[in-house]
């Protein structure tokens, strides 16, 4: 079952210092690649200076269990040009005010528009049923 759990406006900026920083709506995350670790989002609560804007467009947060071909957890797809979507695992969820970092790992697994997964439920239909 593929639920979307989120969806709206993400956009990738950079600081002077060269931090990158995720906004997915009105939260934000500094990305940063620790050593032997990988790729992790922190929590962020404090103002940034953006230096630069690298990427903008539409986010989707999945929760996938039981398909075939695809992890089963949450998957974050962003939108990297007209209608081309880059996906990341988040093995243990978004970082938020308690758990400060999560690790984000790119994935092939892209379920939007992929015609080979069929259309997902999206959780807000599934919660009035």
């Amino acid at each position: 079952m593929i639920v979307v759990l989120r969806s709206g406006i993400y956009k990738l900026a950079e600081t002077k210092h060269g931090t990158k920083l995720l906004h997915l709506d009105d939260k934000t995350y500094a990305w940063i690649v620790a050593p032997r670790i990988g790729s992790l989002l922190i929590f962020s609560s404090l103002p940034h200076i953006e230096k630069d804007v690298l990427s903008t467009g539409a986010f989707r947060l999945y929760d996938v269990s039981d398909e075939p071909h695809l992890s089963d957890q949450l998957h974050l797809e962003v939108e990297v040009g007209h209608d081309m979507w880059q996906s990341y695992l988040l093995p243990t969820g978004l970082p938020d005010k308690v758990n400060t970092r999560k690790l984000i790992i790119p994935t092939h697994e892209v379920i939007t528009h992929n015609p080979s997964y069929r259309k997902p439920r999206d959780v807000t239909r599934l919660q009035r049923a």
